[in-house]
């Protein structure tokens, strides 16, 4: 298990994903940030990157801001 910092946009014309260190993303979605649909918009596209299921990274910070934090399980 470990935790992965991103930083996200929302509401944007095409997603998107910077990685910025080992453990640091930076990541632009289509998806507005209502209802949570941008927090799992990011979830698919971080599992995406990190070539694991969505059901593998949780969301346990930051689920109304733009700095949120993942926790990848194993």
């Amino acid at each position: 298990m470990h935790y992965i910092k991103v930083k996200v946009h929302a509401d944007e014309k095409k997603n998107k994903i910077v990685q910025k260190s080992q453990d640091a993303y930076e990541i632009w979605v289509k998806a507005p940030a209502q209802e949570g649909r941008a927090n799992e918009a990011v979830r698919a596209v971080l599992a995406q990157q990190l070539g694991v299921a969505e059901n593998k990274l949780s969301l346990v910070k930051g689920a109304t801001s733009p700095a949120k934090i993942f926790l990848l399980r194993d």
